[in-house]
């Protein structure tokens, strides 16, 4: 038995052949990057209707390429709650304006190629708890609504490691700088 242990222990982790995935193990991984996926959607939509005006919310003349603010008509018309005043008071402010939208370009650009998800994930879940405190409280709960969700959504995408399944994680991870700073991953 002695020897047997000792075999045991010596013999390299790498030597052995990892467990093989089940469907229901693949199917989860294939949800969570859907789900990354459409959230990334989201954030980039957001950006490209603000950016151009492309008439969905946002029509043409109020377009960020066309002088409009991307924050100005929310932050400035239809926030409420005990954050109101912060939130006119930075309501079209152009720190305001290119925060806002290099978060939602980066966010959505990482969410869709599947690199830095840790890092969408905590700076969408902080543009998404602000939005959140800027509607106090929801309209159709006491306190919960979308934002939180998709807020709980990407930390869900984070832990998982949803950008290694539909998109470039595993290839980013191994990047020197991101080995060096794991955060990026």
């Amino acid at each position: 038995m002695e020897t047997m242990t000792a075999t045991i222990e010596r013999t390299p982790a790498a030597t052995i052949a990892p467990a093989a995935e089940t469907p229901r193990q693949k199917a989860t991984r294939y949800v969570w990057a859907g789900l990354r996926l459409a959230l990334g959607w989201t954030f980039l939509w957001a950006f490209l209707d603000k950016m151009f005006g492309l008439g969905h919310e946002t029509p043409a003349k109020n377009a960020w390429i066309n002088g409009g603010s991307p924050t100005k008509g929310f932050l400035g018309n239809a926030v409420a709650g005990p954050f109101a005043d912060i939130y006119h008071d930075i309501a079209g402010a152009a720190w305001a304006d290119w925060l806002f939208m290099l978060g939602l370009l980066g966010i959505g650009v990482a969410l869709l190629l599947g690199i830095g998800t840790r890092v969408a994930a905590v700076t969408g879940g902080l543009l998404l708890v602000l939005m959140w405190t800027a509607v106090l409280p929801p309209e159709n709960n006491p306190f919960m609504d979308d934002h939180l969700i998709y807020a709980g959504l990407l930390a869900g995408l984070a832990l998982v490691g949803a950008g290694n399944t539909l998109g470039l994680g595993r290839a980013w991870a191994k990047l020197p700088l991101v080995q060096r700073l794991p955060w990026l991953k």
